[in-house]
C-alpha cells in the first residue's frame, strides 16, 4: 500500500482531485480570489514547479510549464490540456533554456520539505528565469500546514523572504492572501505569498 505520506504517488493525486471535487466546490467557485491573484502577480510565462494537478496553470490558462515528480499529477494536467513535464522529462527538452521563463512560482511546494532543500531545488532550476524575472513562492498558514500529513517544514514569510535571498532573488512582495495574517490560524486557505526580483 502507498504510504499517505508520499507526494509522489497516484494516493497524493487521488487526494488532489477528491478535495477538488467536493461537492460545495462545484456549487461555489472558492477558487475565484486564487485565480485573481495569479492574474494580479502579472506572472508572464511561468515554470511551476510542482505544479500538482495544475491549479494554478488553469488560473493562468496555460500560460506556463509545470513539472512535478508525481507522473499521476501530470498525466491529468496533460487530460486538461496544459503542459507538464515529470521531472525527469523535463530535463533537455524544448523548454529547459536558459531565461525561457518570467516568472519561477513554487504554490504549496515548500512546506513539503526542509529550508534547505527548497534552496536546492529553486537554485537548481533559477538559470530558466530571465534577468529581472520572478520568483514567487506561496505557503499554507498554520491551519493549512496542519491539514495535510505530508508537510514537513512551516515556511512563514520570514522563512520565504531567507530563501528568496539565498537563491538570488531581492523580495519585493510579501502579502497574507485571502485574508490578513492572524486568519492563517484556522483557515485552512489562507496563504503567505512572498515575490522576488532576479538581479539584472
Amino acid at each position: 500500500m502507498p504510504s499517505s505520506k508520499s507526494t509522489k504517488n497516484t494516493v497524493y493525486t487521488d487526494r488532489l482531485l477528491n478535495l477538488k471535487n467536493v461537492w460545495w466546490k462545484q456549487l461555489v467557485d472558492v477558487q475565484a480570489p486564487y485565480r485573481w491573484n495569479s492574474k494580479r502577480l502579472d506572472l508572464g510565462f511561468v515554470f511551476e514547479i510542482g505544479c500538482g494537478i495544475g491549479r494554478i496553470l488553469a488560473h493562468i490558462n496555460g500560460n506556463g510549464v509545470g513539472i512535478d515528480h508525481n507522473a499521476d499529477s501530470v498525466s491529468f494536467c496533460r487530460q486538461q490540456g496544459l503542459t507538464a513535464f515529470t521531472t525527469d522529462e523535463f530535463s533537455g527538452n524544448e523548454y529547459d533554456k536558459p531565461g525561457q521563463f518570467d516568472t519561477i512560482l513554487l504554490a504549496h511546494v515548500i512546506e513539503h520539505m526542509t529550508m534547505n532543500e527548497a534552496i536546492e531545488l529553486i537554485k537548481k532550476y533559477s538559470y530558466l528565469v530571465k534577468p529581472g524575472g520572478k520568483l514567487v513562492m506561496i505557503t499554507p498558514q498554520e491551519a493549512g500546514f496542519k491539514s495535510d500529513a505530508t508537510h514537513v517544514e512551516f515556511a512563514d514569510t520570514k522563512q520565504l523572504v531567507l530563501i528568496a535571498k539565498a537563491t538570488g532573488f531581492n523580495p519585493i512582495k510579501q502579502q497574507s492572501f485571502p485574508f490578513p495574517r492572524f486568519v492563517g490560524q484556522f483557515f485552512r486557505h489562507n496563504e503567505f505569498v512572498v515575490v522576488g526580483r532576479r538581479g539584472v
